[in-house]
């Protein structure tokens, strides 16, 4: 079969692999309905990340199940799935405190550019339909495995409730879903920085009152001028840039909560500057197993559309053409079609 194999920074080529085979009992192989390229798979494309040796990209998944392994008890063959980008048993303490990205056997999925794709810990990774989903809703349901629910968790672990006052700092694909969770969730003032038209009215869609361009010391002035100088109860930061994180940090009011989702790249902080913060920080990998039920309900119930995000889309032979695209910022997010 084709996959996506990233050989060195901005080297992402479709090339002929194996397909994937069962190699523990409790493993799945599914065939991918569709995939995409994650705000993350652009670290390494860009030379964040170190790439040692050829690599097989994609973590976001979602598709109908062809095999599994002799131990695998509540996924079957035939089901249409969606799991998380961070592959849990869902039984540790860890799971079970809803926290399933530290699962004590977590690993993280990878190789779901290609049409097959396996999945290690089935029953604990994989949450099945009830029936199989028109296709109109797969983009949908392949965003709920990872930039949907990254974004919720952003939201949760910033703490959004009802008539609350959220900022979200990050206008990637990432951010826009922190827009939408927070208008879910009930907060009564969405703050979306963003400097671009398209990213902008996206976020105003799905659910942004405000929409800010400036960044840094400038962003922060008009986060505290649109809220008399207090500043937002919650904050999402969905970057992973210092200027991201100290922006959110400072567009927080005493006591109030961010959650970072970016994943971090040269960000640090010192004990003093911590200190007289006061001020709540709770992020990381995103624990999408917790949310993916509720989130897959609201999808096939229709009460979100978080596939808009999906705005280039290009079979997986172009994959490289999708990888440009977000590099170069004329895509939010692609969706690959396998």
């Amino acid at each position: 079969m084709l996959a996506a194999i990233m050989h060195a920074p901005r080297d992402v080529r479709c090339e002929e692999v194996a397909e994937p085979r069962i190699q523990k009992p409790t493993d799945a192989i599914i065939k991918l309905s569709a995939s995409c390229v994650c705000g993350s798979d652009l670290w390494p494309y860009r030379g964040a990340n170190e790439v040692k040796e050829p690599k097989s990209m994609g973590h976001e998944y979602c598709g109908v199940v062809v095999e599994v392994g002799s131990a695998v008890t509540t996924i079957k063959p035939g089901q249409f799935v969606v799991g998380s980008f961070c592959i849990s048993d869902n039984t540790c303490p860890h799971c079970k405190f809803g926290f399933q990205s530290s699962c004590e056997q977590r690993e993280i999925m990878s190789g779901a550019q290609a049409p097959f794709a396996r999945v290690p810990l089935a029953d604990g990774t994989l949450v099945a339909t009830a029936a199989m989903p028109s296709d109109d809703l797969i983009p949908s349901l392949l965003a709920v495995s990872d930039v949907l629910g990254t974004g919720w968790y952003a939201a949760d672990a910033a703490g959004v409730q009802e008539g609350s006052t959220a900022v979200v700092v990050g206008d990637g694909a990432v951010g826009l879903m922190g827009v939408l969770a927070a208008k879910r969730m009930g907060a009564a003032r969405i703050i979306a920085m963003s400097r671009h038209k398209t990213r902008q009215d996206l976020a105003l869609e799905f659910g942004a009152t405000d929409i800010i361009s400036e960044r840094g010391d400038d962003g922060v002035a008009r986060i505290k001028q649109l809220t008399k100088g207090v500043g937002a109860d919650s904050v999402l930061e969905c970057v992973g840039t210092q200027e991201s994180m100290s922006q959110a940090m400072n567009c927080a009011r005493p006591g109030g909560k961010i959650g970072f989702v970016g994943v971090p790249h040269g960000v640090t902080f010192d004990g003093q500057y911590l200190f007289r913060q006061q001020k709540s920080l709770l992020g990381g990998a995103a624990p999408v197993r917790r949310y993916l039920p509720y989130l897959m309900d609201l999808v096939l119930n229709r009460e979100i559309n978080p596939g808009k995000v999906f705005d280039l889309e290009v079979p997986l032979i172009d994959v490289a053409e999708g990888y440009r695209a977000m590099d170069e910022r004329r895509a939010i997010k692609t969706l690959l079609r396998v």
